[in-house]
């Protein structure tokens, strides 16, 4: 089966930017396709300093959605929005006082890459970050879910008197072993990789290296917690259930991946309660699964519901978590076929825009707009 890559580098243009991401990508660019994924042939799709962050979403969701194997190879800089202090992957047009609108929260490629196998999805990373953001990861690690394998390095910034930004010295080892037409198990790779800039960041930079779960540093509180492994032996617990989802959703059985999320949810409210976030991620990962199965109308619902336990568990409206939720109930609900169902979801989704108005203008307004053309028909 083909793989899927995905080159980003991305960084803040003019005096922010700490780094010189997309030196990178004439080296990557360089390298074959099937070297990059490690499969016999592989898709590329390149996004040099990207614009605006919906963009770089719409290309890393369609990226996570190919079968096969997907390896994404980041290089940029992380950055903290001031107002819920969450990383964000800084683009072009970001800076500190704009972080929250211009960036690509670090949450959304977590999301996007949940439902995949940990053996068939990869991030190598090569990140710098300012002082906020790296006091950030060097006390919490940085979570890229628990169905990803991880390897790379986040560098702090530059010691101020230091000119010009900093160089992607490990994505250009890492490109650079690569060219030599043959990609070693990532482990070797990132290894080597890290020998070749020894000189330059040892007892300073954060390493990543991670077989699927947060970012390897010091010890991590998740987001997400997974059920307690029974007498504490360690197992793939965690990454067994989607890899069976995703197994099933790639096969087409639709109903047969709902039903394994529905046990998993069943036994986490339980256990922990219906507001606990690992209820509440069974129940998005359902949301995502009725969306895959082309019921755009019970995926608006689910996401609506996620939304309303948040809120009800007292989350703030401009929560990441609940913004996302509404988010993506109300981008189902533009996708639903049926005039009589969509009036019929219509006013709980304004009805929850009015409370989460997320970070984009003219949410409400957009779904005011349609409800009343639905209703006039």
């Amino acid at each position: 089966m083909p793989g899927t890559v995905l080159l980003l580098a991305a960084s803040p243009v003019g005096r922010g930017r700490l780094v010189d991401a997309a030196a990178v990508l004439p080296v990557l660019a360089a390298v074959a396709p099937s070297v990059l994924s490690g499969t016999d042939t592989a898709n590329v799709v390149e996004l040099a300093d990207p614009l605006e962050p919906q963009a770089v979403l719409t290309r890393l969701r369609a990226a996570a959605a190919a079968p096969g194997p997907l390896t994404v190879y980041l290089t940029g800089q992380l950055q903290l929005d001031k107002r819920q202090r969450l990383p964000h992957l800084a683009l072009a047009r970001t800076t500190p006082a704009t972080v929250r609108y211009t960036a690509l929260p670090w949450h959304w490629i977590r999301e996007e890459l949940r439902l995949r196998s940990a053996a068939q999805t990869a991030l190598v990373l090569d990140l710098h970050a300012d002082a906020e953001a790296w006091r950030f990861v060097a006390e919490r690690g940085l979570d890229s879910g628990p169905t990803t394998t991880v390897h790379g390095r986040i560098a702090p910034a530059r010691a101020s008197g230091r000119r010009g930004p900093a160089e992607p010295a490990y994505m250009k080892a890492v490109a650079t072993l690569l060219r030599s037409g043959h990609r070693p198990p990532l482990p070797e790779l990132h290894e080597r990789a890290m020998a070749r800039i020894a000189e330059s960041s040892a007892g300073r930079d954060l390493v990543l290296a991670s077989p699927g779960g947060p970012a390897a540093g010091p010890p991590y509180r998740p987001e997400r917690p997974r059920p307690p492994v029974p007498g504490g032996v360690p197992s793939q617990q965690a990454v067994d259930p989607h890899a069976a989802i995703s197994a099933a959703v790639q096969a087409g059985r639709h109903t047969e991946a709902d039903a394994l999320a529905a046990h998993h949810e069943q036994a986490a409210v339980r256990a922990r309660g219906a507001a606990s976030e690992d209820a509440l991620h069974w129940m998005e990962v359902r949301a995502d699964l009725a969306m895959f199965a082309g019921d755009a109308a019970r995926s608006c619902r689910a996401w609506l519901g996620v939304a309303e336990v948040r809120l009800a568990a007292g989350q703030a409206a401009d929560g990441g978590a609940v913004e996302a939720a509404v988010d993506r109930a109300h981008h189902q609900w533009t996708r639903i076929g049926e005039t009589a169902r969509a009036r019929e979801i219509g006013p709980a989704l304004a009805e929850l825009r009015r409370r989460v108005p997320g970070r984009r203008s003219g949410a409400l307004e957009n779904v005011q707009r349609q409800l009343r053309q639905l209703q006039a028909q």
